[in-house]
């Protein structure tokens, strides 16, 4: 129990110090006209309240990952308390605030032309169809989560709800933000606040032992910890998800020193709800392997969110999880495809204003996650997941690069970048859906791959800041 609570007091203090050193290498200023402000359109581009911007930002990034992922992370024991922790406040914020600022930066920019500026030509055309499949894929996981736990409470076919949410995708998507999300969003992220509150309560009040951190592997199947629960949590420490929704939330705020409790305020958020469902995951059913076995039984993390918060919370615990695991992912599973259209519209310059034009973009998107929704979720999840991470590994980079650009040092962006690297190129080399080498030969070439990275970026970090200068003086 000790643990938990130095977790949850690490990750505060995280948002105050470092959370405030990222601002402050960045170089936020109040004083600059927000994309907001300067390019109002009325779809995208809307003006909105700092509080209502956090919730539905935290919403966004949240859905089913900070939960679900976590759930699945706890499987390992409480070793996952510390990745959520280390990772939520030296990978996960810096990422979402860099990816949300540089966005402000760049005229509220989808992440693809934010990395294209920094990264080149070619890694701009590589984020736009890797963007757009990772925000296809979390709409399917979005989807596929919530119609599961449905089909769980109510008895109606899976398949009536995959069309029910796909419906109102549709017309999420199409409306101007402030009519629907900047309406009703706020509103469902603060259940799933209460939600993760409430159950981490109760596991005190009823004297669960949640146990301390140790080192030690306590996964049933005895999966590796390198590097599948860096993968699996994902969202409750860092994902290249949040990057693609972080312009959504750029393009409204109306002042850059609101960035840190926007975009790294949320995933310090996030973290710990991660924290509090790894916890009662692990400790709810009396330890990992029975952990495990119910989740086999039952059907995976949908019904473990639902006997939990019931067990727990009671008959508010039921609505809670309907609205905590079925309404918020599915919000985010929206955004996600609102996101893509975005980042298509940006790629074919394609004005966003007239409804057609929007529905052009994304009525095929929803054609192709429909059958998407036909695959195992399984399979999905776990593509989902280390696409996330890699996602988040070249958005990392961006920021480094950034960085020399402006003559700062690189650490805090390229440190992270180096550790993320290892944990992608490791575990496409040894995962199931990978090219499943063995961990002796997988281990040594990911982190041998990521110090060849780090060791090019070294190198041409000098040449970027002497770039930098001679623009300038240009």
């Amino acid at each position: 129990m000790i643990s938990f609570f130095i977790s949850l007091i690490a990750l505060v203090i995280g948002y105050f110090v470092y959370g405030k050193i990222v601002e402050n290498v960045f170089g936020a200023d109040e004083t600059k006209e927000t994309p907001a402000v300067r390019l109002e359109d009325g779809v995208d581009f809307v003006a909105l309240p700092a509080w209502k911007i956090f919730m539905i930002q935290f919403l966004n990034i949240a859905g089913l990952g900070p939960i679900f992922g976590a759930i699945a992370g706890a499987l390992w024991g409480p070793v996952a308390f510390i990745w959520i922790v280390f990772g939520s406040i030296f990978a996960g914020g810096v990422h979402d605030y860099f990816s949300g600022m540089l966005s402000v930066r760049h005229d509220g920019a989808s992440i693809p032309e934010v990395v294209g500026k920094y990264l080149g030509n070619g890694f701009k055309q590589f984020m736009r169809a890797f963007s757009v499949l990772l925000l296809i894929l979390t709409g399917v996981v979005f989807i596929m989560g919530p119609a599961g736990l449905l089909n769980t409470l109510t008895g109606t076919n899976k398949v009536v709800w995959i069309y029910a949410i796909f419906a109102y995708y549709l017309i999420a998507t199409m409306l101007p933000i402030d009519k629907l999300i900047g309406k009703i969003y706020p509103l469902f992220g603060i259940c799933l606040l209460v939600m993760a509150i409430g159950v981490g309560t109760s596991l005190i009040v009823n004297g669960y032992h949640i146990p301390e951190v140790a080192l030690t592997n306590l996964h049933p199947k005895k999966l590796p910890i390198w590097p599948l629960m860096f993968v699996t949590i994902a969202c409750g420490a860092i994902s290249g998800f949040h990057s693609t929704q972080s312009p959504l939330m750029a393009r409204c705020i109306t002042n850059e020193k609101q960035g840190r409790q926007i975009f790294y305020g949320a995933m310090i958020a996030e973290g710990i709800l991660a924290l509090i469902w790894a916890a009662a995951a692990m400790t709810f059913f009396g330890g990992t392997a029975e952990l495990g076995t119910q989740m086999a039984a039952h059907g995976g993390q949908a019904w473990v969110v639902n006997e939990i918060s019931n067990s727990l919370l009671g008959k508010v615990g039921g609505i809670m999880a309907i609205l905590g695991v079925v309404a918020c992912p599915i919000t985010s599973g929206d955004t996600a495809f609102r996101s893509s259209r975005l980042i298509v519209a940006d790629l074919l310059k394609y004005e966003q204003g007239p409804i057609k034009n929007r529905l052009a973009i994304s009525v095929p998107l929803f054609l192709i996650g429909f059958v998407l929704t036909k695959i195992n979720f399984d399979v999905i999840w776990r593509y989902f997941a280390w696409s996330n991470q890699s996602l988040a590994t070249i958005v990392l980079w961006t920021a480094a690069v950034y960085l020399c650009y402006k003559h700062q040092s690189h650490l805090m962006a390229s440190i992270p970048a180096t550790f993320m690297t290892a944990v992608s190129v490791t575990y496409i080399l040894v995962a199931p859906e990978g090219f499943k080498l063995s961990t002796s030969i997988g281990y040594p070439i990911g982190i041998a791959a990521a110090l060849i990275i780090f060791g090019f970026f070294l190198s041409k970090s000098n040449k970027i800041s002497s770039k930098s200068n001679e623009q300038k003086a240009a």
